[in-house]
């Protein structure tokens, strides 16, 4: 059943949502990858994005593309023709956001992740923001960050259609939630237990875990309540969560 939007329907279990794509078997954050993680029974899919030298938005995750490409250089000192020149494996080049949204349409839940730790606006937020729109898939975006400003900004120039997330972990990012208000928590797994799920539940957030490939720990998280679990494996988690 495709959900309408990240809060539509209350589930007997958590969504499952495939991290870069189904990225183990198909090169990450690719069409490919993205079209499979649906395919092996994904709720939605988490992408990152950032903008290129000449300003468009691409899934990408690194800084620089050395890892999984053969070409060197960052992302935001390449254009977009450069970026897609660049092999990521199986023929799969780098997409931009427009691709996939124009791919999967309203079939899936967008989790889009900002690739932007800086502490100024530098144009990212508005360009997804205006992509979203144009696409029509505002209920069908949840937009994530570890950094806070960014989430803030994204709460300013979305509206309340789309959600809003914010990433956190063990260390000084766990305390990030004081800095933006958001519509659901995405903490490391790790974090989360009973105590946790009652903070969460009192402030009203809806929580997706990331990043969990054991269907021991997935039970776990499961058992406590979690909304959604972020998964390289869409298809086996989802099997063991049955």
């Amino acid at each position: 059943m495709t959900l309408s939007n990240w809060f539509a329907a209350e589930k007997a279990s958590p969504l499952i949502i495939g991290h870069r794509g189904a990225s183990v078997d198909a090169p990450e954050n690719t069409l490919a990858a993205f079209y499979l993680a649906i395919e092996q029974g994904a709720d939605g899919i988490e992408l990152d994005v950032q903008l290129s030298a000449d300003g468009k938005i691409v899934i990408f995750h690194d800084d620089d593309v050395t890892r999984v490409s053969k070409g060197q250089g960052k992302v935001k000192n390449m254009t977009l023709s450069q970026l897609k020149a660049l092999d990521l494996g199986y023929g799969q080049k780098i997409p931009t956001l427009d691709e996939l949204f124009e791919m999967l349409g309203p079939t899936a839940l967008y989790n889009i992740e900002i690739k932007d730790f800086r502490l100024g606006d530098h144009g990212l937020e508005t360009a997804v923001a205006d992509r979203v729109a144009a696409h029509n898939l505002a209920s069908h975006v949840l937009i994530s960050s570890f950094n806070p400003l960014a989430v803030r900004r994204a709460n300013r120039l979305c509206g309340k259609a789309t959600p809003t997330g914010l990433l956190r972990e063990a260390g000084l990012s766990q305390y990030s939630y004081l800095i933006a208000p958001a519509d659901a928590d995405h903490p490391h797994h790790t974090m989360v237990n009973a105590n946790y799920m009652a903070w969460a539940k009192k402030r009203g957030q809806r929580v997706n875990v990331w990043t969990v490939d054991d269907p021991v720990e997935a039970r776990r998280l499961a058992d406590l309540g979690v909304d959604g679990i972020i998964t390289n494996k869409p298809a086996f988690l989802r099997a063991s969560l049955m």
